[in-house]
């Protein structure tokens, strides 16, 4: 106890053993069981396949989802998830490994940007922060994109924050990495890898008045070198695909942001309970982490501050909201938080006793209600097992961190708040979502398709599961509504892919022997349907694999 509690005070230290620490730690919790369950539908499956098809067709300009032309997202994600689909196999692990990878490395670049501004100690507690937030670390375990943009970003803003100060002496390292990753967050997710970066550093020259940093940019070489990395996919993408300009800038920026087109409206308040919840337990700690900002103003929490403020205003005012969007702004708070409880240390005041211990608390409740939940709810979506599991590190954490604060020994009980969280993200999943994973997924149905009938077309009936063609290893025909890939149905001969449901019925009934993915409920109705027999050949969860012969 003493030796961690001393590792966690000393104001030096070398930084490549805090280095190994933080990696010895959290690759623990950031790669362990990461194949534990089937893909998360509808997202995970997606940049999954996408990956899948580049690699089987040797085509990484034109993204296809299903062997349609995809063009939501641009191609970094996919380009990373091919190569480690190509080295480790068709697997969940080697899918999500990506985002894993790309989590663990923005712990330590909040790490290292918190010891350059701040000092050692507030880089490692800005490091832990980050690592243990329930909501980072969770989505970091999954196949999304948000993840790698997030990274970018950090490292973007980071860089240009570091390269900003007066003292620096590596100015031009650090502004060129400011370009090459404002280049790789485009490639990431678009226009808003370039945006939301510029809208954070221009407004930050305006209410610092440090216009002076415009000579010292190395504008010229640096867009050369943005260019450089980030243009010649959209060029050639343009060149193979006339169409990708207007649905990828107008519809899927332009359109996404101003309008409802994609269905996922929400209120202007939304990501503030995201935010609060993801940032779990040390939501607690944001009152410090806002005294210590007033308290301290500088130019760094100026930008912090900006950072933060600027990509959550952003997608607040967003017509198109989903959870993972407000993901980038966890390393800004991760960094304030951090370097507050490393300088209430120093202050030794009542405040950071006070949040400790409402973080404890709060773990305290939460691990009790998960257990009385499954046990007591008439329709729990907890396994019993899983959630006594969940339930047991959450209440052992917190009393052990409560009766660490009862001892005056601050330090060993925030520690214990970080492995409880850690522990709590990682075993999460398979506790909270295990159950609806398996009753949407549609593994083991395509498994028995590939391994037992490789010949025999594969439909899915009534929309479009994600995950079929990455399990089946091979592109299916949808019977009924387009959804996100009407788009690509409108290109290239789709003939016999895209059918109606009732056109489907005929196919049914012909000589052809078909299988189809339907949901459970609807095998019965599908067979008054239909003159043919319709075979179950297996179920599991919510949906059943059936044959016309």
């Amino acid at each position: 106890m003493y030796r961690i509690s001393r590792f966690l005070t000393n104001k030096e230290e070398n930084a490549w053993v805090d280095i190994a620490a933080i990696l010895i730690i959290f690759s623990f919790f950031f790669f362990l069981f990461l194949g534990g369950l089937p893909f998360k539908e509808p997202d995970e499956s997606r940049y999954a396949e996408i990956p899948r098809e580049m690699l089987e067709s040797g085509d990484f300009i034109t993204p296809r989802l299903n062997y349609v032309k995809y063009f939501e997202k641009p191609p970094l994600h996919y380009w990373v998830n091919a190569l480690s689909l190509s080295a480790f196999g068709n697997k969940e692990a080697a899918a999500r490994f990506p985002s894993a990878l790309f989590g663990l490395c923005g712990v330590l670049l909040v790490y290292h940007i918190g010891r350059k501004l701040y000092g050692r100690r507030a880089g490692l507690y800005s490091a832990l922060v980050l690592g243990s937030s329930v909501g980072f670390l969770f989505q970091s375990r999954m196949n999304i994109i948000d993840t790698t943009l997030t990274i970018c970003m950090a490292a973007a803003l980071g860089f240009f924050l570091l390269a900003s100060r007066r003292e620096e002496t590596n100015k031009g390292r650090y502004y060129y990495l400011f370009y090459l990753f404002c280049a790789l967050s485009v490639l990431a997710k678009g226009l808003i890898g370039i945006v939301l970066p510029g809208g954070v550093i221009f407004l930050y020259l305006l209410l610092a008045k440090r216009w002076n940093l415009l000579r010292e940019m190395r504008l010229f070489s640096g867009t050369c070198l943005f260019l450089a990395v980030c243009a010649p996919w959209f060029v050639l993408v343009s060149l193979k695909n006339p169409e990708f300009f207007q649905f990828f800038f107008i519809h899927e920026h332009f359109e996404r942001f101003l309008t409802k087109v994609h269905g996922r409206y929400e209120p202007p308040w939304y990501f503030i309970p995201v935010l609060l919840g993801g940032m779990m337990p040390w939501s607690f700690f944001l009152p410090g982490a806002v005294k210590s900002a007033w308290e301290n103003r500088d130019c760094h929490r100026l930008f912090l501050s900006l950072w933060f403020g600027v990509i959550f205003f952003f997608f607040s005012i967003s017509s198109s909201k989903l959870i993972p969007y407000i993901l980038p702004v966890f390393p800004a708070v991760a960094l304030l938080i951090g370097s507050a409880i490393s300088a209430a240390l120093d202050e030794d005041g009542p405040l950071l006793k006070i949040q400790t211990a409402a973080a404890g608390v709060f773990l305290l409740i939460a691990g009790s209600g998960a257990i009385l939940y499954s046990q007591l709810a008439a329709n729990s979506k907890l396994e019993p097992s899983g959630a006594f599991l969940l339930g047991g590190i959450f209440i052992a954490g917190s009393i052990l961190s409560l009766l660490s604060l009862g001892r005056k020994n601050k330090v060993f009980a925030i520690a214990l708040l970080c492995l409880t969280a850690s522990l709590g993200a990682m075993c999460a999943p398979s506790v909270i979502f295990s159950r609806s994973i398996e009753k949407r997924s549609t593994r083991e149905l395509a498994r028995i398709a590939r391994s037992q009938y490789p010949e025999t077309p594969l439909v899915s009936y009534g929309f479009y599961r994600q995950g079929l063609p990455f399990y089946a290893e091979k592109r299916v025909i949808l019977a009924g509504p387009s959804g996100e890939l009407e788009f690509g149905r409108q290109h290239d001969n789709q003939e016999g892919w895209f059918v109606e449901q009732d056109a489907f019925y005929g196919m049914w009934d012909s000589s052809r022997a078909y299988l189809a993915v339907i949901s459970r409920n609807e095998v019965d109705s599908f067979g008054t349907k239909v003159k043919s027999p319709v075979r179950v050949v297996a179920v599991w969860g919510g949906s059943a694999l059936v044959s016309n012969r």
